[in-house]
């Protein structure tokens, strides 16, 4: 079984390679770092090369886990420039669609599962104000994902989407609610559980439904 991790360097993605790897499983984690297999997701080319670099190698999950919140703490009368309305899209939602794009003959050939890590703040249901470009990202590749998962079903792909709750990371503070360990632990059950049955779901880390 090979897996594919984005932003794996450090975080939930660099968990959940951790954890995978203590099951004994195949991990090709991605990120910019030394020690990793070379993506820079701001870069199309980079991710061709990814490709390349694969061939035909069978994808039994891909997670789309990388991501940037750039506006935390922006002013709506003066903050939110363009330049991090589109690096935030790009990596957040451009580079997930690229990549699956890529390397779904790879996941078709295992017939594979998808995993996107989205994110509460994405969600209708909590459209709390502020932080209005992580909002729209994490809402669009919600929407992405699910749209993905209508068409991927004929396929033989399932396609689900995660919030990974609000973990002690660089992105989440040292305030927030669990750690990262906790954050992989249950989305590797979700990804375990993913099934054309429950394609298109938007699941929270520890196994509830996520109202969209």
């Amino acid at each position: 079984m090979t897996t594919v991790i984005t932003g794996a360097s450090k975080g939930i993605g660099l968990e959940l390679a951790k954890q995978l790897i203590a099951m004994k499983k195949n991990v090709i984690s991605c990120a910019r770092s030394d020690g990793f297999t070379f993506l820079d997701l701001e870069r199309q080319s980079s991710i061709y090369a990814l490709r390349d670099e694969l061939l035909d190698t069978p994808i039994n999950l891909l997670v789309c886990n990388a991501g940037v919140f750039l506006d935390k703490g922006e002013s709506i009368n003066s903050g939110y420039p363009s330049i991090k309305w589109e690096k935030t899209f790009s990596v957040n939602v451009t580079s997930v669609f690229l990549l699956i794009q890529c390397l779904l003959p790879n996941i078709i050939k295992a017939k594979g599962k998808i995993a996107i890590i989205s994110s509460q703040m994405g969600s209708q249901s909590k459209a709390n104000g502020g932080s209005y470009i992580y909002r729209a990202s994490k809402a669009a590749v919600l929407n992405l994902g699910r749209n993905l998962a209508s068409d991927l079903k004929k396929n033989g792909v399932a396609v689900g989407i995660y919030h990974p709750g609000w973990v002690k990371t660089d992105m989440g503070g040292e305030q927030a609610d669990i750690s990262a360990a906790e954050s992989a632990k249950g989305l590797l059950q979700r990804f375990d559980s993913l099934s054309l049955a429950k394609t298109g779901c938007f699941e929270n880390w520890n196994g509830k439904t996520h109202p969209l």
